[in-house]
Order: structure tokens, then C-alpha cells, then sequence
């Protein structure tokens, strides 16, 4: 899929907020034979155009059992093993990422992560190159990095292909205080869990357009949202979860220790 012409002035800013989708316009799926249009609107702007072509990639991937889970993912330096860090909008999955790359590790998605859930191991498979920065927040964590180091999306960039076999699923909350200490790190259950995935791998359904009436939601028909609540639950039983609260640093290093030894 290409980038419609008229969208050209904008579209290297869009495919950065695109799950799969390089600057050139072409789209990561991994079955060459699917194909969709995307009808966009002559009064929608880029905002609306990137919601729009993110409703159909959700359904693509899909197709192919892979969720575009609302989530920053990393790329442990040593080992080589996949991280996902989830959580709702500013629940601090970027502070823990600029955490994590500081000490060497590799960012594979900025804000929505593919997941390959079709084989006997789920797969990181890239992601949206883009992250979502709130400079303020990073300020006040990291007061010794100016401006231009602070910002993710310039200072590092996500490495394309680079996913793997996902060794661990956090959903993080980094606390407001700074001296949270060493924060807390407790086992999500297994329905919990599967509610985590289920809500965060519709993510790109749950947006309001600025303009039109489209409801992004019901272009997800019910046997595929059946598909994707069974994908969910089997996600759920095959990969722990754990829940981590407290600093960004703090969150770090039990990310760290869960990757060295084992999610259990």
C-alpha cells in the first residue's frame, strides 16, 4: 500500500504512527496476498488519515493472528530478548523505556507493538517507529538530559525486524514521587491479564475522528473481535504478566532482573 498522492506532504510524519508501515509506504504484513483500500475522506486531515489507516492495519494483522497492542516493546543488549512495557496513556511506558535504552537497550516499538500470537512462541514483530514524548515528564526524571537527548523519537531509533521470541509483558505504572523507591512488582492474574491484552489490542479502534461520523470500533466485525478475544486469552495462559509500580529506574531494573531470570 502506498501513500495516496495527496497525502505526500505529510506521510513521512503518518508512517512513523503506523504499526508494520515504513517511510516508503509499504506495509509490513506478512502475507504478501492481503490487500485493502482505505477510503480517507477529502476534508481529513493527516490526524484523521493515520486513524483511519490504523483501523484497517488492526484488521490486516489481525488476519494473520498478530495484535497491535498498545505498548512500547525493547530489545535486551545481551540477550536479545524481547520486552514489552504496557500501560494507558501516561502511565510512563516511554520514562521506562528512556530508562532501559540508557543502559543499551534496543527500542523495537515506540507506542503500538506488533505481536505474533499464530505460532508456538509469541513473536514480536516490529512496530510503530514513532514514540509518544511528554517532555515535562521526562524533564522531571531525568533533569541531567537536555531537551534534544530527552526526545526518544530523535535521540533512538527503532530498529526495524529486530523483534523476537517476547520473554516478558509489564504493565507499568511509574509513581509521581521520586523517591518511590524500589517500587513494587507483583504477578498479574491470569484473567486480569487476558483484560490487559484485550483492552490495549484494540487500541487503534478506540479513537474519535475530528471529522465524519466513521466509528472506528464497528469496522471490526464479530468474528474477527471473537478471533482476537481468543487470541487474548491464549496470550494470557502462555505469558505471564506482572505489574510494576514505583520510579522509572526503579521499574528498569525489575524489567532487567525478569528478562535474566525468567518471568515465572
Amino acid at each position: 500500500m502506498l501513500a495516496p498522492s495527496r497525502a505526500t506532504a505529510w506521510w513521512a510524519e503518518v508512517s512513523a504512527h503506523l504499526p508494520g508501515v515504513a517511510a516508503d509506504g509499504v506495509v509490513r504484513v506478512d502475507s504478501s496476498s492481503r490487500t485493502a483500500g482505505v477510503i480517507i475522506p477529502a476534508c481529513a486531515g493527516a490526524a484523521d488519515a493515520r486513524r483511519l489507516v490504523n483501523a484497517r492495519l488492526h484488521l490486516l494483522h489481525l488476519r494473520e493472528s498478530t495484535l497491535c497492542v498498545h505498548a512500547t516493546a525493547l530489545r535486551c543488549p545481551s540477550s536479545g530478548a524481547a520486552v514489552m512495557l504496557l500501560g494507558g496513556h501516561g502511565a510512563g511506558k516511554t520514562l521506562v523505556a528512556l530508562a532501559l535504552a540508557r543502559r543499551g537497550w534496543r527500542p523495537v516499538a515506540g507506542d503500538v507493538a506488533l505481536l505474533d500470537c499464530g505460532g508456538a512462541v509469541p513473536t514480536l514483530a516490529g512496530g510503530t517507529a514513532a514514540f509518544v514524548v511528554r517532555p515535562y515528564a521526562v524533564r522531571r526524571w531525568f533533569p541531567e538530559l537536555d531537551s534534544a537527548e530527552a526526545d526518544m523519537s530523535q535521540r533512538f531509533r527503532v530498529e526495524p525486524d529486530s523483534g523476537g521470541p517476547l520473554r516478558a509483558a509489564v504493565l507499568v505504572d511509574v509513581d509521581g514521587d521520586p523517591r518511590a523507591g524500589e517500587g513494587v512488582l507483583e504477578r498479574v492474574d491470569e484473567h486480569t491479564a487476558a483484560t490487559v491484552w484485550l483492552r490495549s489490542s484494540g487500541h487503534l479502534l478506540d479513537r474519535v475522528l475530528e471529522q465524519g461520523r466513521t466509528v472506528l470500533r464497528s469496522l471490526e466485525d464479530s468474528r474477527a473481535a471473537r478471533h482476537r478475544h481468543t487470541l487474548v486469552r491464549a496470550l494470557a495462559r502462555r505469558l505471564g504478566m506482572h505489574a510494576v509500580w514505583g520510579a522509572p529506574g526503579a521499574i528498569a531494573d525489575h524489567v532487567e532482573r525478569l528478562v535474566k531470570e525468567g518471568p515465572g
